[in-house]
């Protein structure tokens, strides 16, 4: 439950204080890059605490990664690619604190 908080406050976190002048509209678009988590739905189980999502399921595997960081580079998918990259970054830590590395 945590792990699903600290998306939702460090994605608004980063709308508010890096984007001010269009945090709302900047916030939403990050919180759509929790759509990604829909690959989890091909899990089987569907969900087990203890999995790591990095390496597992295909939207976290690490060429989708590698694009989701080249999508920095573009100003127009800037913003979705900075809401990936966060998302795999708190999945990656959410990896660490269980001691299961991908």
């Amino acid at each position: 439950m945590l792990h699903i908080a600290l998306h939702l406050v460090i994605l608004w976190l980063v709308a508010i204080l890096f984007f001010p002048k269009t945090a709302w509209k900047t916030g939403l678009v990050l919180m759509s890059t929790m759509l990604v988590d829909l690959d989890h739905l091909l899990a089987n189980p569907l969900y087990d605490p203890n999995r790591c999502s990095i390496g597992f399921h295909p939207l976290h595997q690490f060429i989708p990664i590698g694009i989701y960081g080249l999508m920095l580079l573009h100003h127009k998918t800037r913003i979705v690619g900075l809401g990936l990259v966060i998302h795999m970054l708190l999945d990656l830590s959410d990896c660490m604190v269980m001691g299961q590395l991908p």
